[in-house]
């Protein structure tokens, strides 16, 4: 049985840790609509931080960034769990992420985190991840 999470109006760090946790306790999850999920802050400092993140490095050696929503989505659920371990390998493949519903999702019923989402925010300056990502140069 997985578990299909809808990413829509989701703050990105905060769905990360509950899906991380969710996925080390066992549970297979798919986050859907991945591109809409926001990232709080403003739009300068934002992207300035994601930009340094992607010209971190050298072009031959890495360490390599994402630029696709779906695959910042995934590297940010990572960075929640023991990546490094057997048990965080393991609960990272049980993780999935998708741009848009799949077919094999439009049916199934799907979750939203209340306690991640973004009317919770007192200040409302966020940037979604599809923005991001295109700022970035992602195609999705």
């Amino acid at each position: 049985m997985v578990t299909v999470i809808n990413a829509q109006d989701l703050i990105l760090g905060r769905m990360a840790s509950i899906v991380a946790k969710r996925a080390l306790e066992g549970e297979t999850i798919a986050i859907v609509n991945v591109e809409k999920a926001v990232v709080t802050g403003t739009w300068k400092r934002v992207t300035t931080n994601y930009n340094q993140k992607r010209q971190r490095g050298s072009v031959e050696g890495g360490p390599f960034f994402q630029r696709r929503p779906d695959h910042i989505a995934k590297r940010t659920v990572r960075g929640m769990l023991p990546y490094k371990r057997q048990v965080g390998r393991d609960a990272l493949k049980k993780v999935k992420a998708y741009v848009g519903v799949p077919v094999e999702f439009r049916e199934s019923q799907m979750e939203t985190l209340e306690e991640a989402h973004v009317s919770r925010l007192s200040a409302p300056r966020y940037v979604t991840l599809g923005s991001i990502s295109s700022f970035l140069g992602g195609t999705f």
